[in-house]
């Protein structure tokens, strides 16, 4: 009997390796999802408690500073979130995200808005992103827009919200958020554009660096548009109606 199954060519044995072959088909990207997941949970857990020394966005920005100049340094410099003024942390959530105090990490208007905005235009043209989903894309992912790294930024912006008070998530984004080229951090702002330390900012500057924060390359190489400056005087009346965590 033994020799009339092998014969035959074992159907049972080849049977059930090709369902294993199936299973892994399925269970193999789905282990992979979970991995790289866990790898961006494990970096959130370590923030909670650590500053980050770079960010996905500096590292690329340095890259390309240095193609151009090997010497080239960005400017950066950490602060508590105590010494950075209160006028920049109400500006920046006025111009950013109104209602960041209450929302899980995603504001599902403010999605629901830009996706209407993206039809409207055929392509991706913004993202409707809270703070905390601009922290997550500046931590870990990149500038690229597609609907693909719009979801990883969610699932991020979840696992911030999940682990870090709404201040910790604050204190983070100011410090590493892009204000101009080269330049990241309110502290390094403050003293690039006004010769004065973050704790120092006026309103009326904390608002112009709000206004930057879309696009601040750009306005680094403009600084007096009609948009900004009719931008900034809105964002200034904004910041009295503004809580902080």
């Amino acid at each position: 009997m033994a020799k009339k199954g092998n014969a035959r060519g074992n159907p049972k044995g080849a049977g059930s390796s090709g369902r294993r072959w199936i299973k892994w088909l399925f269970l193999g990207p789905v282990l992979a999802f979970f991995l790289f997941q866990l790898y961006f949970f494990i970096q959130v857990c370590w923030f909670v408690y650590f500053n980050p020394s770079s960010t996905s966005f500096m590292r690329q920005q340095l890259l390309e500073l240095r193609a151009k100049n090997p010497k080239a340094e960005l400017k950066h410099q950490w602060v508590p979130y105590e010494r950075i003024s209160a006028n920049l942390k109400r500006a920046v959530v006025a111009s950013e995200d109104a209602n960041f105090a209450d929302h899980p990490g995603i504001d599902v208007d403010a999605l629901e808005r830009a996706y209407e905005r993206n039809n409207r235009k055929h392509k991706v043209v913004g993202g409707g992103s809270t703070i905390t989903q601009q922290l997550a894309k500046n931590l870990f992912l990149s500038g690229s827009r597609s609907y693909l790294r719009k979801g990883q930024e969610m699932i991020i912006a979840f696992m911030l919200e999940s682990v870090m008070s709404k201040r910790r998530i604050l204190e983070v984004y100011l410090n590493v958020v892009e204000f101009g080229r080269g330049v990241f951090g309110a502290e390094a702002a403050a003293r690039y554009y006004f010769r004065t330390p973050a704790a120092s900012l006026a309103p009326s500057q904390a608002a112009r660096l709000a206004v930057m924060l879309p696009n601040p390359r750009y306005y680094d190489r403009n600084r007096s548009t009609n948009y900004l400056v009719k931008r900034t005087s809105l964002i200034q009346r904004r910041m009295r109606a503004v809580e902080l965590p």
